[in-house]
């Protein structure tokens, strides 16, 4: 059965993590169509491609740099689930009226999955190499497609991951990563009347409330596991045990299989306690504990934290925890 992801909402460049850049393969031969505004082309990261077509429509931007932000976002994706998620994508490029990158949806097919996101005719280069869209997108096809009631996994897990996928490619600054989860990670506690993440079906529930599971998720794995293994060793376990967008799963299953893959029960255990009844947190006391401390539209970080360490390792992975080496589908919103 075919999935779909529908993204939405959320608000440079470093070095490129080196064990990455010997998979990156670059762009293939273009093979322009009969419209001069059409274009197909392929671009090959690691054992995967990528299938592109931008619909005739004007752009300000080039082809170039169409191709470059493609490579941004699965550069990044790369980083953090250690390979491109699924062997091959069709991604169509639909060009709109005025500036930024516009909604995205995505689909698990047979071979891989298939996007489709739209750009503001008048988009430049610099609005591509700030666009988290496309990463998020991306990001989807890394996790199995689950049951309709689940679904804040899928958009929260998309949301978490993508901003952090950034910084481990090198695409993001990481006070900017964490000035902005310090900014809205908030929209996911619990309301009045909440019924836990299963049966509050908002959108900041659903976006902010999956995230803030993947967040916490995250930060006990690390803790459990004296700060040698993360949430992205859980994906990275999900997904090579077969389970990418492709596959129909079972939440339970795919978090059964990601406490395996770290050695310890975290996923399952958190689930419980927050699909079914509100989960308060007090992110103000965690934020201090990591060593994050806001200031104005920025953050500083405090070395001295309690959970200093695990914050590092929490965005460049245990591995780097002392900083960047560099180097009939079903609707889903």
């Amino acid at each position: 059965m075919a999935s779909l992801h529908v993204g939405l909402s959320r608000a440079n460049l470093a070095l490129v993590r080196a064990t990455l850049c010997t998979c990156l393969c670059g762009l293939l031969l273009a093979m322009p169509s009969s419209s001069a505004d059409e274009m197909d082309t392929s671009y090959s990261i690691g054992a995967s491609r990528i299938d592109i077509h931008v619909d005739p429509g004007p752009l300000q931007v080039s082809s170039q740099d169409l191709m470059q932000w493609v490579h941004w976002a699965a550069d990044s994706v790369t980083a953090y689930f250690g390979r491109y998620p699924v062997p091959e994508v069709r991604l169509r490029i639909i060009p709109t009226s005025g500036r930024g990158v516009r909604g995205g949806r995505t689909f698990g097919e047979k071979q891989g999955g298939s996007i489709r996101i739209h750009i503001g005719g008048e988009t430049i280069l610099a609005g591509l190499a700030n666009d988290w869209m496309l990463t998020h997108e991306m990001v989807h096809l890394g996790f199995p497609s689950v049951p309709e009631e689940h679904h804040w996994i899928e958009e929260g897990l998309a949301t978490y991951v993508e901003p952090i996928a950034r910084v481990r490619a090198g695409h993001l600054d990481a006070q900017q990563m964490w000035f902005e989860l310090t900014r809205d990670l908030h929209q996911g506690l619990p309301q009045e009347d909440d019924r836990g993440l299963d049966h509050t079906h908002t959108w900041a529930r659903t976006y902010w409330g999956g995230a803030l599971f993947c967040f916490l998720a995250d930060l006990q794995i690390h803790q459990q596991t004296s700060n040698q293994k993360g949430l992205d060793d859980a994906l990275r376990g999900i997904l090579n045990a077969g389970g990418d967008i492709r596959q129909d799963w079972t939440l339970t299953d795919a978090l059964r299989t990601g406490d395996e893959a770290v050695g310890v029960r975290v996923l399952l255990p958190l689930y419980e306690k927050m699909k079914d009844q509100p989960y308060d947190v007090d992110l103000g006391a965690v934020w201090k504990a990591l060593g994050v401390e806001p200031s104005g539209d920025t953050v500083q970080f405090v070395d001295s934290a309690p959970m200093a360490r695990i914050r590092e390792a929490m965005t460049y992975g245990s591995a780097g925890a002392r900083g960047p080496t560099k180097a009939p589908a079903t609707p889903k919103g």
